[in-house]
């Protein structure tokens, strides 16, 4: 099975918004994959920001029974591929949990790039919106990669 975790702080914005936007544009392959997400400094139990649930509704997809999760050893261990919104974050994923560094990558390094999705908590519906579309640009553009990475080692033809 294909697996891919999204990682962003809270939990509550970008990472949620990865997550229903990877969701639906796997939706007819959908019993072939693990999508979730977690956050690095996540209260968990929260529900997602409601603008990120607006923009992901603009978008054909409701996340509406997401609730916050905090990233630990048990859950990274779940995932084939972990992509994280910032490199503090992968970082830090990285030094906390070492036996998991090959499989921890930054969004934006799907399409051979390296910089952070910004954050739009505390600002407008707009700032959300472009944010998503910046995900939804990436997932397009770096879908083989993903998919690539996602696909569970065992399964993987030499």
């Amino acid at each position: 099975m294909k697996s891919v975790l999204f990682i962003c702080t809270a939990n509550m914005c970008r990472s949620p918004m990865a997550e229903g936007l990877f969701k639906r544009l796997v939706m007819d392959e959908a019993e072939n994959w693990l999508i979730a997400s977690a956050g690095t400094w996540a209260s968990p139990g929260l529900p997602a920001s409601s603008k990120a649930l607006t923009v992901l509704r603009e978008k054909g997809f409701t996340l509406d029974n997401h609730l916050t999760r905090s990233v630990d050893k048990m859950l990274l261990g779940e995932f084939n591929l972990i992509l994280t919104m910032e490199k503090d974050q992968k970082e830090a994923l990285m030094v906390e949990f070492p036996e998991y560094q090959g499989k921890i990558y930054l969004l934006s390094e799907m399409i051979d790039e390296e910089y952070d999705i910004a954050d739009p908590v505390g600002g407008d519906l707009d700032a959300y919106r472009d944010t998503a579309d910046e995900i939804e640009k990436i997932f397009r553009e770096g879908f083989p990669r993903i998919e690539q990475l996602a696909q569970d080692k065992h399964d993987q033809r030499l």
